[in-house]
């Protein structure tokens, strides 16, 4: 019982994480965010069941990375005198790692999601319907307050 315990508990630990990632690092919530809206316009494709895994790993794996990046950046924070160059190195690797797989990210979401007709269906659906117009603002808002609120 005690084994079973531990292995829950080690969830909660990596929620914690997560989440105390998501209220300090800025980066963090703008992938939680972009993230957000790949799923959200990727309702307006006919994206097969490998392209919405392909999404999934994309989307899953530069938040996994920025949290490891914000791992280290914070692991390694408070260097002695001697350390300073082999700190700001190992940040700028870790930042490197993640920038690399955004912009490989990126680039698949471009060559999934570039689709002039499927972009003229989506500027009808919201001129159409402004409700919905008005729900996508707002939500942009939002996630920009998200996004650039002042960290704890």
């Amino acid at each position: 019982m005690k084994g079973l315990r531990k292995f829950f508990h080690s969830f909660q630990y990596a929620f914690n994480g997560i989440w105390a990632a998501v209220r300090s690092e800025q980066n963090m919530r703008f992938h939680l965010m972009a993230g957000f809206y790949v799923f959200l316009f990727s309702a307006f494709y006919d994206f097969s069941k490998l392209e919405y895994a392909l999404l999934i790993v994309l989307v899953s794996g530069v938040i996994a990375l920025e949290l490891m990046n914000s791992s280290i950046e914070r692991a390694v924070d408070k260097p002695t005198p001697g350390k300073f160059y082999i700190v700001g190195a190992v940040k700028d690797m870790a930042a490197g790692g993640v920038l690399i797989f955004s912009v490989g990210a990126a680039v698949c979401g471009l060559l999934l999601f570039w689709d002039i007709p499927t972009f003229f269906r989506i500027y009808r659906y919201f001129t159409d319907n402004l409700l919905a117009l008005a729900a996508l603002v707002g939500s942009l808002i939002c996630a920009g307050m998200f996004v650039f609120r002042q960290e704890d």
